[in-house]
């Protein structure tokens, strides 16, 4: 090290050594050999083995995750002037990535993949939606939640307010509790929806109420990529959630839409957003995908030409693998089944433990059974607000991928 450093210190192994310098920025508990002090939860700490320094981070004894790193540099210190620079480098990448208009509506915080653990920030047109899942980040919400509210200010942005989307489970790992409501040191509208638009589309989000933290912004270009290949085409939009496929793909001139979920809430937003927009070529059933997608193929008849697949996360653990992947092998065979021969198949999964091999393994023993041909039209993954980092495999998570199924 090359300064002095007054932070509490954590020997780990070298096995712990090994994989932070592989990359990767988690210390587990199993790695942590004794701490220099009493640390109080949340603080930042050294890391250490033996004498090499291996980052600083936020520790955390509730957590089988004890150190998250923030930093690799020994010559940081973190003050509010370096969580402002943090806080504009998120910024910068987003106005590059996502220009002009999608800069209004995009994650500006994707957690470890942007260097801030455990935080989620998605900015929808003039309100900021943000959860956080890491102790030490929720002790300090007021310096980073001030620092991106006052560089959006001083960009011209208009931020009205900021909404805390803190209703995790996973909170109480950390040792914090669930909660959600207005952060209260900025002024804020006093209702939580707010009007955004995508891809030309408008949609009502609810910052309060809805999946995640309002709207999932991470299909945002896959969608666009739908609208492309819809014209003229049958399509059936399955777990359709609020639309947002199933509407991509009637602004996309197809001849006509069937959204489905099994939500009837979902389905209602659905609805809205069609009017919102004056879509007329598409129609909303309540329904269970799995029944329909069954009564389709049992009854051998090809009336969709498309149908799209974007189920909700089949498995959240390496132990339902097994289960997630049989999930989704019954949904794309049947699917492969009931389109035509020439059809077209847009299918996807959103949990990075389904990886990108074992999804891509799945289709191909789906279409075997199937007894079609893949001709894959394109690869696709999470819209480029939220990054892929290398050292961060758990940022790599949304598979997507367009056929024609032949």
């Amino acid at each position: 090290m090359k300064m002095k450093r007054d932070y509490p210190i954590v020997q780990i192994t070298q096995k712990g050594k090994k994989y932070l310098q592989s990359g990767h920025s988690w210390v587990y508990e199993g790695e942590v050999l004794e701490l220099s002090e009493a640390i109080e939860d949340g603080a930042l700490v050294d890391v250490l083995c033996q004498k090499t320094y291996l980052g600083t981070g936020f520790y955390n004894s509730h957590s089988k995750i004890r150190v998250r790193l923030v930093s690799r540099n020994a010559n940081d210190t973190f003050d509010e002037a370096f969580w402002m620079r943090r806080a504009k480098y998120a910024i910068d990448y987003r106005k590059t990535v996502m220009p002009d208009d999608d800069f209004k509506c995009c994650r500006l915080v994707h957690g470890q993949a942007d260097d801030f653990p455990g935080l989620t920030i998605d900015r929808f047109n003039t309100i900021l939606s943000v959860q956080i899942a890491c102790l030490g980040m929720d002790l300090i919400k007021d310096i980073i939640l001030n620092a991106f509210y006052t560089i959006l200010k001083e960009m011209g942005e208009d931020i009205q307010g900021i909404y805390l989307r803190n209703d995790l489970s996973v909170r109480k790992l950390e040792g914090l509790k669930e909660e959600k409501g207005w952060y209260e040191k900025i002024e804020h509208p006093n209702q939580t929806k707010v009007e955004i638009v995508e891809n030309g589309i408008s949609y009502l989000v609810d910052v309060e109420n809805g999946q995640k933290t309002g709207f999932f912004l991470d299909q945002k270009y896959n969608r666009k990529a739908i609208s492309r290949i819809s014209k003229d085409k049958e399509v059936l939009d399955c777990f359709t959630h609020t639309g947002s496929f199933g509407l991509n793909a009637a602004k996309g001139k197809a001849r006509h839409v069937t959204s489905v979920d099994i939500s009837s809430t979902a389905i209602e937003m659905a609805k809205e957003n069609a009017k919102r927009n004056h879509i007329e070529n598409i129609s909303f059933e309540v329904c269970d995908v799995f029944q329909l997608l069954t009564d389709l193929y049992n009854q051998k008849k090809h009336p969709y030409d498309f149908i799209i697949l974007d189920p909700p996360a089949f498995t959240k653990s390496r132990n339902t693998i097994k289960n997630a992947t049989s999930g989704y092998k019954e949904i794309n065979y049947k699917a492969m089944k009931i389109l035509p021969r020439g059809g077209y198949l847009a299918t996807c999964s959103c949990s990075h433990f389904m990886s990108d091999e074992n999804f891509r393994k799945m289709l191909k023993e789906a279409a075997k059974d199937a007894n079609v041909t893949l001709r894959q039209i394109e690869a696709r993954q999470q819209a480029c607000d939220h990054p892929i980092s290398w050292n961060e495999e758990e940022s790599d998570y949304l598979k997507f991928y367009i056929f024609q199924v032949c």
